[in-house]
């Protein structure tokens, strides 16, 4: 099946699969997503992923989610910034905040994909793939 949002795709996963307090959440894997599950588990919000090669074309990246004792997932929120519709850019002096420095923003920069902190201290910009709280 083809996506035209494959980020987006997956950020949509991880939310349903939260919301139904799913242990794990499978999708198609990419060089992005697994950048991008590498800061999730990096900032500890999520507990574990791995790419799974089947031998043929087809990887798959599979994410263990993470939950608090009190069975809240860790992931509260999920948003997707910049959309292959409406692409979003940003200075390193405009790197939002996101939820007060509680939350994270994750950034597609010339030096890898970085989360908002990572980005900074590297003193580079770029897109603004979404935010996580």
């Amino acid at each position: 099946m083809s996506v035209n949002d494959p980020i987006g795709d997956m950020l949509t996963r991880i939310r349903n699969a939260c919301m139904a307090r799913h242990t794990t959440v499978s999708m198609p894997a990419s060089n992005m997503k697994e950048a991008i599950a590498r800061i999730l588990k990096r900032e500890g919000f999520i507990r574990d992923y791995a790419v799974i090669d089947d031998g043929k074309s087809h990887k798959t990246i599979t994410i263990t989610l993470k939950y608090l004792p009190d069975r809240r997932p860790a992931i509260t929120g999920l948003r997707r910034v910049s959309k292959p519709g409406l692409r979003i850019y940003t200075k390193r002096t405009d790197i939002p905040r996101v939820r007060g420095g509680l939350g994270l923003c994750i950034l597609s920069t010339p030096k890898g994909v970085l989360a908002d902190h990572e980005a900074w201290r590297e003193r580079v910009g770029g897109e603004v793939l979404c935010y996580v709280w």
